[in-house]
């Protein structure tokens, strides 16, 4: 590609800090350089709060740079304390390799590891770390970090001061191993660049002082901001907890669902972070939305892009129809894919009925929960409330006939506006 990395990653807003600004952007643009990300696997799943660092590592392989992403199937163990207020459970040595199995599928939606030179690599540092013995890392890396600056961190300081807290010895070598992780990277893969969230920079300066003492190589690391909302609110977290790359914790509907509910306020700059929507094709979406932000063109656009990267694209073309289903009454719904009745299956009341067509649609409405009682159900028909398949029916002796079932088995049936139930006759 011809623009420069370095310049892609200020303008999108993946860049707070680095240790050489202005020579790491000469040496990327007259080089491909390689760079990494580690991801703890502390879960099965990767969360929202790690996008931009993926993000980051996509668009450096889209600039013509090797990204690695690496698992710490070895630190993951450990457990890092930057920007921990109190110790973390240690985990099992089965339960990092099976987590890092499950991120290990999902970072292939971010990189291409099969383009050529700058193919993304992905690797665990437990297969290096794993072979050091204690005797190893004291005398050839402890000697090289300074106790005194380490206490002098502020994370790593306010766990000292507080009694109750405090902060093992294990947490507080963390910083060692990542700092082998790098120096390790850089000789065995050239890596020149470490990236990682502004709570990383005490360990990403440390990684770069530990290599320049002992094999005087250049190297540089880089930090992504915490990103808060328009609100204050950090980013990604919500009443429900973390917002989940996995659709098992949290479906692609829900997924879908929380980036439509972008505030006005951080819709462009999410735009920029969360999609690789080139920067004109934004501007010219956001002309679109501030015309009618009422439409949210915005927002769904965001669901749609982000939903796509993470899910694949008949996922995310699945959950915006659900969408629409849900949320205009109006809708077509001659034309309904099996994806889409099994996304609205896990979102709205769903039943399943035995009873043979033609049918009574009183009858499939109390049958199904749908209404409590027949004469409830006469009402609402009266009242012109009840849709079925999106349409409207105003006769009380309506049947429903099998001709009339999405995919040969579902019936959407709606009664008023927020009413929204899918029936599968079986």
């Amino acid at each position: 590609m011809s623009w420069n990395a370095f310049d892609v990653l200020k303008e999108r807003g993946y860049f707070e800090w680095c240790t050489a600004e202005d020579r790491l952007r000469e040496v990327m643009s007259s080089e491909m350089i390689t760079a990494y990300v580690g991801f703890d696997p502390t879960a099965d799943s990767l969360h929202v709060g790690h996008l931009i660092p993926l993000m980051a590592l996509g668009w450096l392989q889209k600039s013509g740079h090797r990204p690695i992403a690496l698992a710490g199937g070895g630190t993951g163990l450990i457990g890092d304390p930057s920007g921990k207020s109190k110790e973390r459970n240690l985990i099992t040595i089965e339960a990092v390799q099976h987590n890092v199995e499950g991120v290990r599928k999902q970072l292939a939606r971010f990189l291409d590891f099969d383009c050529g030179p700058n193919s993304a690599l992905l690797l665990n540092n437990y297969d290096w770390l794993s072979k050091m013995s204690f005797l190893d890392v004291l005398h050839d890396v402890g000697k090289y970090f300074s106790i005194n600056n380490l206490i002098a961190r502020e994370y790593i300081k306010s766990r000292l001061e507080d009694p109750e807290k405090g902060i093992s010895y294990t947490e507080f070598s963390y910083v060692l191993l990542q700092a082998i992780d790098f120096k390790y990277l850089n000789e065995h893969y050239g890596c020149k660049l470490q990236m990682g969230g502004n709570d990383q920079q005490g360990n990403l300066l440390a990684g770069s002082e530990y290599i320049r003492k002992t094999s005087g190589a250049e190297v540089f690391g880089l930090t992504q901001p915490l990103l808060l909302t328009a609100s204050g609110t950090k980013f990604g977290k919500t009443e429900a907890g973390a917002v989940w790359l996995d659709a098992a914790r949290t479906s692609p509907y829900q997924f879908y669902q929380f980036w439509v509910n972008t505030d006005d306020r951080d819709v462009k700059r999410l735009l920029k972070l969360y999609t690789f929507l080139p920067l004109d094709e934004i501007d010219s979406l956001m002309r679109d939305h501030n015309a009618k932000p009422e439409n949210r063109i915005a927002q769904r656009r965001l669901a749609f892009e982000v939903t796509k990267t993470v899910h694949g694209e008949a996922a995310a073309d699945s959950v915006v129809k659900a969408a629409a289903i849900l949320f205009d009454p109006n809708i077509d719904l001659s034309d309904v894919s099996e994806e889409t009745c099994q996304t609205l299956k896990n979102e709205v009341p769903f039943n399943e009925l035995r009873l043979p067509l033609p049918a009574g649609l009183l009858d499939i409405l109390t049958a199904a929960n749908v209404c409590e009682s027949r004469g409830e159900a006469k009402r609402a028909i009266r009242q012109g409330g009840v849709s079925v398949n999106g349409v409207r029916v105003s006769d009380e002796g309506a049947s429903v006939e099998s001709s009339q079932l999405r995919c040969g088995r579902y019936l959407f049936i709606r009664v008023g506006r927020k009413n929204f139930h899918l029936i599968e006759m079986l």
